[in-house]
C-alpha cells in the first residue's frame, strides 16, 4: 500500500471494505502526515478486536491509497446507549481526501453492519472544531441528539459544571432505521 496520501486519480475506484493488519502501518503513517500522532497501537488494538468479533474496522481505499476508516462496536460501551445498541466509532477520513464522498460511502457501510445489531445505531461526536465535518454529516444522514446533553469524560455532564473542548467532550446521537412499507397489489 502507497503512503504518498496527497497524489491520486479523483476517477480512481472507491471500495469500503475490513481492515486487513497490512493496512495498520499504511493508516498510522496517513494520521502523521496530516501532523497528527501516529495510531498504531491503537489501530493493532482494533485489528486484535476485528478478529475477537468485538469490532469491525472498515477502511476506505481510493484505488491503492487509504483515504480513511470507522469502526462499528455491537454494543456501545460509554454514553446513553452503553449496552443497548451499536456505536459508529472512531470516524476519520483524511483531509485530501474529504468533500468527495468517501465519508458518505464509509457511514453507509457501517450503518449496515450495525443494522445486524439492532434497528438503531449510535454515535458520539466531539463538539471542537475539527469534528465540525462529521457533525454536519451526521446531520445530514439524518442523526438526532438522544437528548442527555453533553457528556465529559465518559459521565454526563452537570449543568454549569466546568470541561475542556477536548475529544472527551461529546453528544451522542441515534438513529433509527426507517421500515419500508410495502404495498400489495389487490386482486
Amino acid at each position: 500500500m502507497r503512503i504518498c496520501y496527497k497524489e491520486y486519480d479523483m476517477g480512481e475506484e472507491r471500495i469500503v471494505r475490513k481492515m486487513l493488519f497490512e493496512d495498520i502501518e499504511g493508516l498510522s503513517n496517513a494520521f502523521v502526515e496530516q501532523g497528527w500522532p501516529e495510531r498504531k497501537d491503537i489501530l493493532h488494538k482494533y485489528f486484535h478486536e476485528q478478529e475477537e468479533g468485538e469490532r469491525q474496522v472498515l477502511v476506505a481505499l481510493v484505488g491503492r491509497f487509504l483515504a480513511g476508516y470507522i469502526t462499528v462496536i455491537p454494543s456501545a460501551n460509554h454514553g446513553p446507549f452503553a449496552g443497548l445498541y451499536p456505536e459508529l466509532t472512531d470516524f476519520n477520513v483524511f483531509e485530501s481526501f474529504q468533500r468527495q464522498g468517501i465519508g458518505t460511502a464509509l457511514i453507509e457501510k457501517a450503518e449496515q453492519e450495525a443494522l445486524k445489531y439492532s434497528d438503531v445505531v449510535t454515535l458520539g461526536v466531539g463538539l471542537h472544531k475539527g469534528y465540525g465535518p462529521a457533525q454536519r454529516l451526521y446531520v445530514k444522514r439524518g442523526y438526532i441528539p438522544d437528548g442527555s446533553g453533553l457528556w465529559f469524560n465518559n459521565a454526563p455532564l452537570a449543568p454549569y459544571a466546568p470541561c475542556e473542548n477536548s475529544d472527551d467532550l461529546v453528544l451522542y446521537f441515534s438513529k433509527k432505521r426507517k421500515l419500508k412499507k410495502f404495498l400489495s397489489k389487490s386482486a
